[in-house]
């Protein structure tokens, strides 16, 4: 299998096999867009022609079915206007009419006659248990006697026959135009011929037609266990759930099975009910299916013919190629100098010519090109910085002995590991990502980091890395060089400490501090990250200034942040935040654990004592509490609630702490 694998790739590389397979994917692209074409033309033509049909068929059942009733309501009310509205609640004449007119059969299952008050006066035929019968309670009766109007049920069980029935009435009015009873046809919908001829209406082998409720109780189906069952739900059908709602038209989509279908939807508008057709997509798409299968089969037949009429061709086309190959092979194995086809093929004639002039400039230029490497050499030897060399691939190709003297490490040790994986674990994955940035874009590569000697010592070193090109603008590869700035990286640390620390106490200083507050504000703003801040200066401490001098003064604030310092979480930000003044800024707390951490502070403070000349003295805290605030855009908002709640606790008697929780 890897045999026959590695021939077709071998094949592939070939011109020939190249062409031949871009012209047969033209051809199977071609043959792939006319089937996609005809499949989906096809399938909007049919679409369309079998939307026409079935809106048409569901047009015709809405207009048959339509006039079906309006033929059994008008013969309902023809026998109405017969009978004496006096008469009506007599049993003996309301069963004689009814058997004169038993011609009406052919139309309903059974004719009944109702008072006023929703008794059954007479039945036709008469059941064989003749028994009193109520349909007040019945909506057709409601819906009768109150408005007064010919009227069509919704499915109900009859009282007699216990099966699904359907009831035409009609209302029975006396000389001054008041109610006094009903005429009623009932239609059995199991039985009946009305809904048993729609039971057979077919569409092509599959599709079928349907009668459903604007309620949603089904009247006519083709498999008789959906009789009276309530209608798909909205999810199983969504376009019948529009049409339950009175919208009239054709869809496709799924049916209570699952499975899609074309649907058609007219309204019944004096029944209130909505006639549907169905055909399954399958039966509707199966012509277009069996076309579009024998188009595939031509089309292929096609293609292979073409493609073995291709190869020919391009095997004669090819074949002056194939000797220019031969020669460009003899020339560079130093049997000819050059290379000598005759063809007609101008292309390949064109080919070879311009193979002669470049062979005879790769002569000259590697005559130069020695030259330049020996010169190139003695400088990147001399050179008293490390400098190294890359190919494209990110592959080292040379480093100079400067480079081998800093960092300990050989040629062959480079070419095992790059001098990017020697850097500090910490900086390795960021100097691997520029540096493969670097080779994939061509842009300069320059970074300071750390990095590991042989001998395990950490250096700092600034390493930089340019892309250099040939005169004609073709990228070459990557020269750089790495410098060690450990002593630079050193001293810049210490400067950045000195520039936001106290000198006297080590602790933060104004700058510092407000840096770190800035950064927990914007961790509040984004995060909601509590944290809270104390402020506080020192009572009492101008006397140590005046009386024992500065020198007690400060070793007064040494002993003081000495002594706070052990008093909050090592995740807290001390500073001395200007002359007697210090503040603490405490992540990730609230106001309560900062009260207790001021009390701490306060109780530790107030112990202590400096001596000078027989004088002891001694200092408290006004200490002012507050956290960070919705309203706080900047941190001058925290510091100025910090600040007043400190002044109101020197005002207050000092040696006391003042939350501010507004």
């Amino acid at each position: 299998m890897k045999r026959v694998l590695r021939s077709f790739g071998a094949g592939i590389k070939s011109m020939h096999m190249r062409l031949l397979l871009g012209l047969a994917l033209g051809w199977i692209a071609i043959v792939c867009v006319l089937l996609v074409a005809a499949w989906f033309s096809g399938q909007r033509q049919i679409r369309e022609v079998n939307d026409n049909h079935l809106k048409y068929e569901a047009r015709l059942i809405a207009e048959q079915v339509d006039q079906e009733l309006s033929l059994r309501l008008d013969a309902l009310q023809r026998l109405g206007d017969t009978l004496d509205p006096v008469m009506a609640d007599d049993p003996a004449y309301a069963r004689a009419k009814l058997a004169q007119n038993d011609v009406l059969l052919e139309l309903f299952d059974a004719l009944m006659v109702a008072d006023g008050n929703g008794h059954v006066v007479s039945r036709w035929p008469e059941p064989q248990t003749p028994r009193r019968v109520d349909i007040s309670d019945r909506m057709y009766f409601q819906f009768i006697s109150s408005v007064e109007r010919p009227y069509i049920s919704e499915p109900f069980v009859g009282h007699f026959s216990h099966t699904p029935l359907i009831m035409l009435g009609t209302p029975l009015k006396d000389s001054d135009g008041q109610f006094v009873g009903m005429l009623g046809g009932v239609i059995n919908v199991l039985k009946g011929s009305l809904f048993d001829r729609l039971r057979h209406i077919r569409i092509g082998s599959e599709g079928y037609a349907s009668i459903i409720t604007a309620s949603g109780r089904v009247l006519v189906h083709p498999q008789s266990n959906w009789i009276l069952k309530s209608a798909p739900s909205a999810e199983q059908n969504p376009w019948l759930d529009l049409a339950l709602s009175g919208w009239e038209g054709t869809a496709l989509g799924p049916i209570a099975d699952g499975s899609m279908a074309l649907q058609a939807y007219e309204q019944v508008w004096p029944a209130n009910w909505v006639v549907g057709v169905f055909l399954p997509s399958d039966q509707a798409y199966a012509p277009l299916e069996w076309f579009v299968r024998h188009l595939w089969l031509v089309g292929s037949v096609t293609v292979l013919v073409m493609l073995a009429l291709l190869w020919w061709l391009l095997h004669q086309a090819l074949r002056p190629l194939h000797r220019l190959e031969r020669q460009i092979e003899a020339v560079g194995q130093g049997y000819r100098d050059f290379v000598d086809v005759n063809t007609r093929a101008l292309e390949i004639q064109r080919v070879a010519d311009t193979f002669n002039r470049m062979a005879s400039s790769r002569r000259e230029t590697e005559t130069r090109l020695h030259d330049r490497q020996a010169f190139l050499d003695a400088v990147l030897a001399s050179s008293p910085v490390g400098m190294f060399v890359y190919n494209l691939d990110g592959e080292i190709r040379y480093v100079n002995p400067a480079m081998i003297e800093l960092t300990g490490y050989s040629l062959d040790q480079f070419r095992d590991k790059g001098h990017a994986e020697r850097a500090h674990p910490d900086d390795r994955d960021d100097v691997a990502d520029l540096w493969r940035s670097s080779l994939m874009s061509g842009r300069d590569f320059q970074r300071q980091y750390r990095y590991l000697k042989a001998n395990g010592e950490v250096i700092w070193v600034e390493v930089h890395a340019s892309l250099v090109r040939l005169e004609t603008g073709l990228p070459l590869g990557f020269v750089g060089t790495l410098k060690d700035i450990t002593e630079h990286q050193q001293v810049a640390a210490l400067q950045r400490w000195e520039a936001e620390h106290d000198p006297l106490t080590g602790l933060l200083n104004r700058r510092g501090f407000e840096r770190r507050l800035e950064e927990a504000l914007a961790d509040w703003v984004k995060g909601r990250v509590p944290a809270a801040l104390i402020l506080f200066d020192l009572d009492h401490f101008k006397p140590i200034n005046d009386e024992g001098g500065h020198a007690l003064g400060d070793e007064m604030l040494k002993m003081i942040a000495d002594t706070i310092g052990t008093r909050v979480r090592k995740s807290d930000f001390l500073a001395r935040y200007g002359g007697d003044e210090f503040a603490v800024l405490m992540p990730g707390c609230g106001l309560e654990q900062a009260r207790q951490t001021a009390e701490a502070l306060r109780r530790a403070v107030e112990t202590l004592s400096v001596s000078h000349d027989g004088a002891t003295y001694r200092v408290t805290l006004s200490l002012g509490v507050t956290d960070l605030r919705s309203g706080d855009s900047n941190s001058d908002h925290p510091m100025r609630r910090a600040d007043r709640a400190s002044y109101l606790a020197k005002e207050g008697g000092r040696n006391r702490i003042v939350v501010t929780d507004d």
